[in-house]
């Protein structure tokens, strides 16, 4: 029956859709997290760039400050009155919070670069491994994209030379519940649709057997005909399949 080889094709044409579906997803998932851990890498030494301009700054403060401090230690020294080494005092104190302050800075910096440059490194070998990973397969799940996509050429060509076959009237209808139910033919042996495995009304059935036709599934509304039970192998006097 024609409308059997139809259904045939749309199997077969269903099936390397999903394995080409399944190659092209792949293919984008490992370039998608590629370009990912790009992205990361250029952004965490990005940020690794911009601490170490900011220690390289409070570094450079630090001198600074420490030799403020030496300047106001010798202005102590000079100090003709109380009133004013008070004065010198007091700013050699807030020079010295100020000095211990930007001191931790640039040791929380430090951390912060070494955990950075880390991330770096990890995150740069992730991306290598991955990089090699897809040059190497790369080839291959091209190579079978194209295997895939010249067979669903070969099965679609297949497909419109059995759908010429058909009534143009029957073609729709197998169509359009293919496209609901992802099948639009089922066969039924003992009263049971094969395609949603429910049971059909018994009048139906005996209809259905008598006269050899098409009718439609009252449950999932799939074209549906008779297919008779395979013959059942036949016994030996001992009990052994004949032939066997």
């Amino acid at each position: 029956m024609a409308l059997e080889g139809l259904s045939a094709v749309d199997a077969e044409l269903a099936e390397l859709d999903g394995e080409l579906g399944t190659y092209r997803e792949t293919l984008a998932s490992k370039k998608q997290r590629l370009a990912e851990l790009d992205e990361r890498v250029q952004r965490t030494q990005a940020s690794v760039d911009e601490m170490e301009r900011l220690k390289s700054e409070l570094v450079h403060e630090v001198r600074q400050m420490s030799l403020q401090v030496d300047k106001s230690r010798e202005k102590i020294a000079r100090c003709r009155t109380e009133r004013e080494a008070n004065a010198v005092q007091r700013e050699l104190e807030e020079l010295r919070k100020l000095f211990r302050d930007r001191e931790l800075e640039v040791d929380k910096l430090t951390v912060l670069v070494e955990q950075a440059r880390a991330e770096v490194d990890v995150t740069a070998a992730q991306r290598a491994e991955l990089s090699n990973e897809l040059g190497s397969s790369e080839g291959d799940v091209a190579a079978r994209v194209v295997q895939l996509e010249r067979g669903i050429a070969e099965r679609t060509a297949a497909r419109t030379s059995v759908a010429q076959r058909l009534p143009m009237q029957l073609l729709r209808r197998y169509d359009m519940v293919r496209k609901r139910r992802g099948s639009g033919l089922a066969s039924t042996t003992d009263g049971t649709c094969s395609g949603c495995h429910m049971a059909m009304p018994p009048q139906q059935f005996q209809l259905l057997m008598r006269r050899a036709q098409l009718d439609s599934c009252p449950h999932c509304s799939r074209i549906i005909y008779y297919k008779p039970p395979e013959p059942a192998a036949e016994l030996s006097s001992d009990g052994a399949t004949s032939g066997a």
